[in-house]
């Protein structure tokens, strides 16, 4: 039994999206995906998805990669990426799927871990940051905290979080999120989002007793990473 971990698979399984457009070596991704996986993956293992899973604009549309991920081995724990627009009732989600878990101010265990976690936003400091941004980035910080409180009040005191997108800006330097990891004492943060030339500079490994890892597709080579045995 293992923990693994993948982010950004933007699945597209009706062909409307493909992501080769953006480089080549998105070129049958999702076939990428599904031989990697099946090569490390048991059914005794779990999967941490954090986010972007699919482009389909609803829920309706997004079965046909849902279903697909659902078919690989393992038990899935998913939080909502940015394009995730096809996320719906958290509790209809939950209902789907007997090895899939979505999160959404909520946690579910592993072993004596619990996973939480929620999508994140862009940061103040940012360049991309905008007056508007400032309801759902706060948002975000209320909805990782009640899920941290929630797994804490559950007695829960070895903590992996799952963010979509990454907890510091392109300065580096402390956000509210990582502050909030250092306070509950989070071992672990998985994050995804950044692709192209983002990923010649990311945060990764050991920072204040947070270890952070990055796991794009196009950054793991599109190859589940393992997190613990």
């Amino acid at each position: 039994m293992a923990l693994f971990a993948i982010a950004d698979l933007h699945l597209s399984m009706s062909g409307d999206k493909p992501m080769d457009v953006f480089s080549d070596e998105w070129k049958d991704h999702d076939e990428k995906i599904r031989e990697n996986w099946l090569k490390r993956i048991t059914e005794e293992d779990t999967v941490l998805l954090a986010g972007d899973l699919s482009w389909s604009m609803n829920m309706a549309s997004s079965k046909l990669e849902l279903d697909f991920v659902a078919k690989l081995p393992g038990r899935k724990i998913l939080i909502k990426g940015n394009h995730d627009y096809w996320w719906g009732s958290i509790t209809k989600l939950n209902s789907m799927y007997d090895n899939m878990d979505f999160i959404q101010n909520n946690f579910f265990a592993y072993e004596d871990y619990a996973i939480c976690g929620t999508r994140g936003w862009v940061l103040p400091g940012s360049a991309l940051y905008k007056e508007e941004d400032e309801k759902i980035y706060k948002r975000e910080l209320l909805r990782m905290r009640m899920s941290l409180d929630k797994a804490k009040k559950a007695g829960y005191e070895k903590i992996i979080v799952m963010i979509h997108y990454p907890p510091v800006n392109e300065t580096f330097k402390d956000s509210e999120f990582t502050d909030i990891f250092e306070e509950y004492g989070v071992e672990k943060v998985i994050y995804g989002h950044l692709h192209g030339k983002s990923l010649q500079r990311v945060m990764t490994g050991y920072r204040n007793g947070v270890e952070y890892i990055l796991t794009s597709c196009d950054y793991i080579n599109f190859d589940p990473i393992k997190i613990m045995e």
